[in-house]
């Protein structure tokens, strides 16, 4: 366990904004959370869980309490035969999704290269191209910050919506620190029709192998022409969350000439798609600036304050409205109390 005193928030954040931590501790191994909450508990801090700040936005005024940062690493086959793994929380999200196309399984080769660690998948509910951590996972193991004790959840108990868990909403929000994810993957590949995007870029290159590595290939030339890399460009990746529809709004929102995904039962808008047709692609908001390659990626060229930030998300959110009738909510989490 490592401990660090009056860490700036910015510095350990990919949006790179926000005050100081009072205290930042890395935990390396399962014994040493039990370490963690006794200096906690000890000092009566607040605490806040991080993986890799890729979706995490620090506030101006910081975060008087403990960060805590997941660093328990490793990926490991539990049954070759069913397809299950496990990874620890710490673990790089896109190291775990390599070592499944490797074995050459499906299930989560289309959420290549998004940033971040494994520990945070579930508790956002990660997805792309029509996958999500919820179609694979079977159970965590977290440290249950309320009864102080280790426990299994099943994925039954999750509670798993878009983007919204057990783990980041209601009373639980932020209660769990995840240790371990345990996915059972599957035999077999995806096929077309797939998300915009992604069908494009197959008919461009007339590709027929679907096999999971060569999905995953896809997906990372994808995101890389399109997206910042948040080691080298300062943003939190998506930063509006997709809109949901029933059946009825997603015909009414196509009459109005609105593009609807429809897939599984399911109608989305991408709100990516809402902000470029409001004209609002490349365009600068109080140091943050609309990607001009992905409308749904916000980047941070001169801002060093959260106040910028929200005004730039209400200016956006005000046109789009405007525009469209749509209210945008942000999907990156907020670092407070």
């Amino acid at each position: 366990m490592k401990i660090q005193e009056n860490v700036p928030i910015s510095e350990i954040t990919t949006m790179r904004i926000g005050g100081n931590a009072r205290y930042l501790i890395d935990v390396f191994a399962k014994d040493e959370i039990i370490d963690a909450f006794k200096f906690i508990d000890e000092n009566k801090l607040k605490f806040f869980f991080l993986g890799e700040g890729a979706n995490s936005i620090g506030k101006d005024e910081g975060f008087s309490g403990v960060i805590l940062r997941n660093r328990l690493q490793g990926v490991e086959t539990l049954d070759e035969k069913e397809r299950i793994i496990r990874g620890f929380g710490g673990e790089i999200w896109d190291n775990v999704v390599k070592f499944t196309t490797d074995l050459g399984w499906s299930g989560i080769e289309a959420m290549s290269a998004i940033p971040g660690t494994l520990g945070a998948a579930p508790v956002q509910n990660i997805g792309a191209y029509g996958q999500d951590i919820s179609q694979v996972i079977v159970e965590v193991e977290a440290f249950d910050t309320k009864t102080r004790e280790f426990v299994t959840i099943p994925k039954k108990k999750m509670e798993m919506g878009y983007r919204k868990t057990l783990f980041n909403f209601g009373e639980d929000a932020g209660r769990y620190f995840i240790i371990s994810v345990t996915l059972k993957l599957k035999n077999g590949h995806l096929n077309p029709p797939f998300y915009t995007s992604l069908q494009r870029f197959v008919e461009e290159h007339e590709i027929s192998d679907f096999s999971p590595a060569n999905i995953r290939e896809m997906v990372m030339k994808i995101r890389e022409s399109k997206l910042p890399n948040p080691k080298t460009t300062a943003s939190a990746g998506s930063f509006f969350k997709n809109i949901y529809l029933s059946n009825s709004e997603a015909d009414e929102a196509e009459a109005r000439g609105i593009q609807v995904f429809r897939s599984n039962g399911e109608n989305t808008i991408n709100t990516g798609w809402l902000i470029e047709q409001a004209g609002l692609k490349g365009k600068e908001f109080f140091g943050f600036r609309v990607s001009d390659k992905a409308s749904l990626i916000l980047i941070n060229e001169s801002a060093r304050s959260f106040s910028d930030l929200l005004k730039a998300e209400t200016e956006i959110s005000r046109i789009v409205k405007e525009k469209f009738g749509f209210e945008l909510e942000m999907e990156p989490v907020k670092i407070e109390a």
